[in-house]
């Protein structure tokens, strides 16, 4: 069954990062082909990282902007409304929050997917290292079984055959097929002279790549945290929740500005790899691979030739002979040299065991498995590694803009917070309807204090049940003492003298008819009414 070939094509928006500018610090223009080893390329790099930098400024100078404006226009402000409207204030915080909320959303997914980007690259990194390291044990045995163990063997054979001329000219041939297996395995490509080590590579991008997550995650969180406390502070009119929401802001602003400079930057050197990666891994494997081997395991196309099948060939064919040779030898000259059985069992043996090694090493030397460690890597970087990147610098850039109109809708909330104060400032303590100087003069103990106009209202009401008896004329009535009845019963309608029910009602006013309510009272109510009002 013929297994399909997958073949690896670069995403369209890595050819659109690839088409970015890049400039070196004189502002010249620099190839935009990988190169991290020349200084050029990497300016590049860095000067695509400072537009963040030019970013954050840009955002600074319009707050810095909007600022002048909103003093400089604070004191017009005042002198035409009272109450500013809050309206339009409350509606741009609104929206402002909803863009950071919706930033956040695409920030997660693409923290996520650069995540599973680079675990599929460590992880075909880990897979690929493992099988060079056992494409490396495997020719190392066969090496180490030919070279010790058979020419150990063929030594003491020569010494038990002296006498035996034929015997000596297969143990000849035996001599020269171990040479050839000898120097067929030492054109294998040996692994450990590369300068190149997966496992490493592996484990550091898998390091960078959990703060660079852990990193995100935290700042994400950071931007929920300022929309729940924005909210909050806007319900309660805290100053000190707003003194708190501009320095948490003004630090996720510089984080995310930050975030946008290094993740651009990193999308696009990520994108000229994945632009023509092919080249960039032959130029690194040119000391120790040869352009033909590189290219087998790169393209593993079925026109091209296994460039180690003709050493492997010639390995199982010699491993044949001499196990041919090796069942001659023993059918024969065991009943002449009965001593040489344990070593023609021995050279059997290790026959069987290089022989197996081979046919393991012929697996491996294919170029599917490889190829395919090699192609989910690129998947990983290209695909979803700068797909994540571009979600994450999109989320850094909306999160910024709205992080900057956050900020000038705290100042502007601010300024209103202390035209209110200011217009309560204004409001005289002494005046007996502010509500302040009302808190100021209320006394628990007048809590409980009844009103005199309603308890000379229920007293009317039950003088009009129960008259009182006649023997009583309102001539032989004193008042009480600390009533004033010039105020009371003056011209003036206003009894100022009784307190109020905490301060929090105007005085009353008395009509004609509760006077003569009050005329007609026995010397018990009014005793009753003494105590009542007495503080």
């Amino acid at each position: 069954m013929a297994i399909a070939r997958l073949d690896y094509v670069a995403p369209w928006w890595t050819y659109w990062l690839h088409n970015f500018p890049h400039f070196n610090f004189l502002f010249q223009s620099v190839d935009n082909t990988f190169r991290p080893e020349e200084a050029s390329y990497q300016q590049s790099l860095i000067v695509l990282a400072c537009a963040g930098a030019v970013g954050l400024g840009l955002s600074l100078l319009a707050l810095a902007v909007y600022l002048v404006c909103l003093f400089c226009c604070r004191r017009s402000l005042d002198e035409e409304t009272k109450r500013p409207d809050t309206c339009c204030v409350t509606w741009v915080a609104v929206i402002t929050g909803l863009i950071i909320c919706s930033a956040v959303g695409v920030g997660f997914y693409g923290n996520s997917e650069t995540n599973d980007g680079v675990y599929q690259l460590t992880y075909s990194l880990y897979h690929a290292n493992h099988t060079l390291d056992s494409i490396n044990s495997l020719v190392e045995g066969a090496r180490s079984n030919v070279e010790a163990g058979l020419k150990q063997h063929l030594e003491r054979l020569d010494e038990i055959f002296a006498t035996k001329l034929e015997y000596l000219q297969a143990l000849r041939f035996l001599q020269l097929m171990v040479n050839n297996i000898i120097r067929e395995l030492t054109a294998l490509p040996d692994i450990n002279k590369s300068k190149i080590d997966l496992a490493a590579i592996a484990d550091q991008t898998a390091f960078v790549e959990y703060y660079r997550w852990l990193t995100y995650l935290l700042l994400l969180i950071l931007d929920l945290v300022i929309c729940l406390v924005m909210c909050l502070g806007i319900a309660k009119q805290s100053q000190c929740l707003l003194v708190t929401i501009i320095g948490f802001v003004i630090l996720s602003l510089v984080l995310s500005w930050a975030a946008l400079g290094s993740g651009t930057a990193t999308a696009v050197g990520t994108s000229d790899f994945c632009v023509s990666p092919n080249k960039f891994i032959v130029n690194q494997t040119k000391d120790f691979l040869t352009a033909d081997v590189a290219h087998y395991y790169l393209f593993c196309s079925p026109n091209l030739q296994n460039p180690f099948q003709q050493s492997l060939t010639i390995c199982q064919r010699s491993l044949t002979t001499m196990q041919i040779q090796i069942q001659g030898l023993l059918q024969y000259s065991m009943p002449i040299f009965p001593t040489a059985q344990r070593d023609l069992l021995g050279i059997q043996r290790l026959l069987n065991s290089t022989e197996f090694n081979i046919h393991q090493l012929t697996a491996l030397l294919d170029c599917r498995g490889i190829h395919k460690d090699y192609l989910d890597a690129l998947m990983g970087v290209c695909y979803d590694g700068v797909e994540g990147l571009l979600y994450l610098s999109l989320f850094s850039l909306l999160a910024a803009c709205a992080l900057s109109a956050m900020l000038c809708v705290i100042f502007r909330l601010w300024t209103l917070m202390g035209s209110r104060e200011k217009e309560y400032n204004d409001i005289d303590e002494e005046d007996p309807f502010n509500p302040q100087a009302r808190r100021l003069s209320f006394n628990p103990r007048r809590s409980n204090t009844h009103s005199f106009c309603s308890y000379i209202s229920s007293l009317g009401s039950q003088a009009s049940l129960h008259p009182p008896p006649q023997s009583q004329s309102s001539s032989t009535i004193q008042p009480p003492e600390y009533m004033n009845q010039s105020m009371l019963f003056g011209g003036t309608p206003r009894y100022e003298n009784v307190p109020l029910i905490g301060g929090g009602s105007p005085p009353p006013s008395y009509s004609p008819s509760m006077r003569t309510t009050y005329l007609s009272m026995s010397d018990a109510q009014i005793r009753h009414l003494r105590t009542d009002f007495q503080v």
